[in-house]
């Protein structure tokens, strides 16, 4: 039954989860500290159960051991009452014990009806939760954790024996705890026994012999138990060291070397064959311990290896148990032995278990942080660690001791230390903390005194830059460098302030750049060679850099003006000065060929999206009409002359027939037709002057409406054949050559389609003339049908259309000379031009505003 009891204690390791509100109601421990969740068992049958939790005033961290009395109810009263009796007992020795390897107690034992429960010091396990095949493999030990635990018993149990003179005689895997840091402790004093010297003065420690008729649980463990107790009932110190090789045999092999429990009569059995030096099986012992423990074993106690000599043999001196066992006596050094050994602690870090170094070496060293010369020396072994860690683990391990040293600047190598390590900082550090903790570290680097100190921060401050925020980088960082740059007095730090920038640019945006950099660096007044260079530097990676790309203006009024006297300056080297005139030829190269392509590309687009004028637009409408009114024209008549308008035709026509001097006046027509298109009419210009013209050509019998060119401004207009016809034969060639020329100008004054600006007004034309009765003189080609000596000439085949004003003559009396010589001069005067009154001119000009070149292009086509 007792056997079944110890295996379902044993089983239940990590799985018993008590509600705290029912396990200590009313203890007086619950009043001052916070009891948090259970994380393992320890003691006789691991009836303690271990919870996390802190003290209330303070919120120092600890471990609460509970004992629930309801665990006891399945037993009689007396072995209930004897094992409670047992547990204060042990609670109440272990009070009393201080020593590093000793469980430290924080509160003692109080009981109330429900429990007991005490407070130590941080536990992580008992030795029983992490030894055996269902352990998990996170809580699993590693060697070198074992082996420094052993001598870290070795160590207590030296104590317990020479110094406190007690006997533990309890030591096993439920009794050794292992704290928060990885230490071993001893633990479960429920059977110790004191020293009561003999009467020579020798030491002396009664032995009590084991009882069947008291509850297992309320005696020492038989599995550990010195054979010399049950055979020769003799109780002594090397009873321990028995005990302490089973635990080693336990450790490794995951149970003891047999199991007995409640049977005293095997466990005689089991002692007279160890007296025989009959051991089991130790395959899984390491070959440097396997003698040591069989002198542990040995059946008579003068034969086992005494605890100064076991810490000798090669099994302990591996360099991680001797780091860990220097770290153990480290406050007994001066600070000349720390220095040392803290400066060899980096190599040995990289090789040892990372759990070691975050439990086991790490609380050692921030230790040291309240002993100001040694941070120097711990802190680049502590920030090794969180090399090594995870941001949780560092978070909850590493950076709460950190955050009172970001605040220190003396000594000075702190800040060092920090600056190297700052991108592992940044990168472990949660955004909010580094706000309020990393980031003002990094201006206080750039704001101290020292120049070491600045010019290293400006050294390793580009190698984390896309680590820092933005906002904090723009807003803190570029105005704490610049005012450093602009302020120091240290030409070395002033370079270093450049060259940071030049190496932070890849990281700043364009527009930073151009309104805060490059007019930064006109301010600063130094010119020495040095710091001349940094801004040329500056400068060729904003210039090349895709990203920033300073941009043509601001290379030719800023950029340009500023480098041009740097050029110049005194102390400069060739080399130098080539840098700084290959770097002004590029800028201006690139100015050059930028302005350049903006011009030209301004200049294609104005002509592609330039309106072509109504020259343009004529000269193509007559290119591709040219062959088939060529066939048009030779076929028709006198009276067919409005059926059609060619410039170009008509031209054509004349050139065979006319003289020179009589081309040159039509080539001076026609290029009058040319008009600007800067003066182009408004939309719907002779919209309404068409409708009217087109109802007067049709009442008075007028040829068919050709095609007029497009004009701007337009003047009155006057029928150039209203008065043409033959001159009649008394007609000299002088006068015909004067009557063109005065024609030509009339002409020109009345064509709708040239701009009154340009052409003389048709007043100006018609006081030009000589008479009415001078018939030559209207004709606008400058031809006369009745020339002696030539043949009748072919008119063009132009229509004009009349503005209101104008009387529509009929065409019929123009055909030939003879009829117009019969015609009255009476008749002819309604075909001039009318004097306008103001409101007729408005009206007149309105009309015309209102046509559209749209409509002016369909009525020509």
């Amino acid at each position: 039954m007792a056997m079944d009891v110890i295996n379902k204690f044993y089983s239940t390791v990590h799985t018993t989860v008590s509600q705290l509100s029912g396990v200590l109601p009313g203890n007086n421990v619950t009043r001052e500290y916070e009891v948090l969740e259970q994380v393992c068992t320890a003691g006789v049958g691991l009836m303690w159960k271990v919870y996390n939790g802190y003290k209330k005033s303070t919120k120092q961290e600890v471990s609460v051991f509970v004992f629930e009395k309801k665990l006891l109810e399945r037993w009689s009263k007396d072995d209930r009452e004897t094992m409670l009796e047992t547990l204060r007992r042990g609670v109440q020795q272990l009070t009393k014990i201080r020593h590093p390897h000793v469980l430290t107690v924080q509160h003692p034992l109080e009981e109330s009806r429900d429990s007991l429960a005490f407070a130590t010091e941080p536990v992580f396990a008992s030795l029983a939760n992490v030894v055996g095949d269902q352990v998990r493999s996170d809580k699993k030990l590693y060697d070198v954790e074992i082996r420094h635990g052993l001598l870290q018993l070795f160590d207590g149990l030296s104590f317990l024996h020479n110094d406190a003179k007690i006997v533990h005689r309890n030591i096993c895997a439920e009794t050794i705890v292992i704290n928060k840091n990885r230490s071993w402790k001893l633990f479960g004093f429920d059977f110790c026994i004191a020293n009561q010297p003999a009467v020579d003065g020798k030491p002396f420690w009664p032995c009590r012999e084991y009882s069947t008729s008291v509850h297992v649980l309320a005696q020492p463990s038989l599995e550990y138990c010195a054979p010399e107790i049950a055979l020769n009932t003799i109780n002594s110190t090397e009873s321990d060291l028995f005990s302490l090789g089973v635990l080693i045999f336990t450790i490794y092999s995951g149970k003891p070397l047999k199991m007995f429990g409640s049977d005293y009569s095997t466990f005689r059995r089991y002692a007279a064959d160890l007296n025989q030096r009959k051991y089991p099986p130790m395959n899984c012992i390491p070959n440097e311990m396997l003698e040591s423990l069989r002198s542990l074993l040995h059946p008579s106690p003068h034969m086992r290896s005494p605890l100064h000599e076991l810490k000798q043999i090669a099994y302990f001196q591996d360099v991680g148990v001797k780091t860990l066992s220097y770290l153990d006596s480290l406050y007994q050094w001066d600070n000349l032995q720390k220095s040392k050994f803290y400066k060899g602690l980096p190599q040995i870090i990289p090789t040892l278990p990372h759990r070691v170094n975050l439990h086991s070496i790490l609380p050692y060293l921030v230790k040291e942080f309240i002993n100001s010369p040694m941070i120097p020396f711990v802190l680049p072994n502590v920030l090794l660690i969180a090399e090594l860690s995870s941001q949780k683990e560092y978070c909850e391990h590493i950076l709460p001791h950190l955050k009172p040293i970001f605040k220190l600047t003396d000594p000075i190598q702190i800040l060092l230390i920090f600056m190297q390590k700052m991108d592992l900082l940044l990168k472990l550090t949660p955004a909010e903390e580094v706000k309020l903790h990393v980031l003002p570290l990094l201006y206080r680097s750039l704001e101290c005194d020292m120049p070491q100190i600045q010019e290293l921060c400006l050294a390793v401050l580009p190698t984390f830059s896309n680590l820092i925020d933005y906002n904090a980088m723009k807003n803190a960082v570029i105005p704490r460098i610049k005012k450093l740059c602009l302020t120091s007095t240290n030409v070395s730090v002033k370079v270093n302030c450049l060259i940071s920038i030049g190496k932070l640019l890849e990281d700043l945006d364009k527009w930073l750049v151009l309104d805060e950099i490059l007019p930064f660096l006109q301010q600063i007044q130094s010119r020495e060679p040095a710091i001349i260079m940094a801004i040329i530097g500056i400068y060729k990676i904003a210039m090349t850099n895709t990203k920033l790309g300073i941009t043509k203006d601001v290379m030719a009024h800023k950029c340009i003006p500023f480098l041009m006297p740097l050029s110049v300056e005194n102390g400069l080297t060739i080399a130098q000065f080539n840098t700084i005139v290959t770097l002004i030829k590029e800028m201006f190269s690139r100015v050059e060929k930028e302005q350049r392509e903006k011009l030209e590309q301004l200049s294609t687009i104005q002509r592609e999206n330039k309106p072509r004028d109504a020259a343009e637009i004529l000269t193509t409408e007559l290119e591709q009409k040219d062959s088939k009114t060529n066939t048009s024209l030779n076929s028709n008549s006198d009276d067919d002359m409005f059926s059609g308008f060619s410039i170009s035709q008509s031209t054509k026509k004349l050139s065979s027939t006319t003289p020179p001097s009589q081309q040159q006046k039509h080539k001076t027509i026609n290029d009058s037709l040319k008009i600007s298109h800067s003066a182009a009419p408004k939309p719907d210009i002779l919209s309404s002057l068409m409708n009217s013209n087109l109802t007067n050509l049709s009442s008075n019998s007028s040829p068919k409406s050709g095609a007029a060119p497009i004009g701007t401004a337009v003047s009155p207009i006057v029928n150039p054949y209203a008065l043409g016809g033959s001159s009649g034969n008394n007609l000299t060639n002088q006068k015909q050559s004067r009557s063109n020329d005065s024609w030509t100008n009339n002409w020109h004054s009345a064509n709708p389609l040239v701009m009154n600006h340009q052409l003389a007004s048709p007043q100006a034309a018609n006081s030009s003339s000589n008479n009415n009765s001078s018939l030559d003189n209207l004709d606008p080609f400058g031809n006369s049908s009745n020339i002696a000596g030539t043949s009748k000439q072919q008119r063009p085949a132009v229509n004009y259309i009349y503005p209101t004003g104008y009387n529509g003559g009929g065409s019929a009396g123009l055909s030939n000379g003879n009829n117009l010589k019969n015609m009255n001069m009476n008749n002819l005067t309604p075909l001039l031009p009318q004097q306008k009154t103001a409101q007729q001119q408005a009206q007149d000009n309105k009309n015309l505003n209102t046509l559209s070149q749209q409509d002016i292009l369909s009525f020509l086509n």
